[in-house]
């Protein structure tokens, strides 16, 4: 019982330190381009250039966090449910 309770614990402590992650920091570096926003290139004598833009992060070098894409989604749809048209006259 107590293993299962470390796990537990464990769990949601590792859950709400992302989730403290992605709610100080929505955006994190491209995993292609390592944040950079494009690769790098060498040319015929081996030096380093830049190379063409990053097609998944559109050359800005971040990412939305999954978490963070994950409340963006459960928000727009909650609005969406929630909206209750006002009455007419108040404003």
């Amino acid at each position: 019982m107590t293993f299962t309770l470390l796990a537990i614990t464990l769990l949601l402590g590792v859950t709400l330190c992302y989730v403290a992650v992605c709610a100080a920091s929505p955006f994190g570096d491209c995993r292609r381009c390592r944040g950079m926003g494009h690769q790098l290139k060498t040319d015929r004598k081996g030096r380093l250039k830049r190379g063409k833009d990053c097609r998944r992060c559109h050359a800005t070098g971040k990412r939305i966090r999954v978490g963070r894409w994950l409340y963006n989604r459960w928000a727009r749809i909650y609005r969406a449910g929630t909206d209750t048209p006002r009455p007419e006259g108040s404003r």
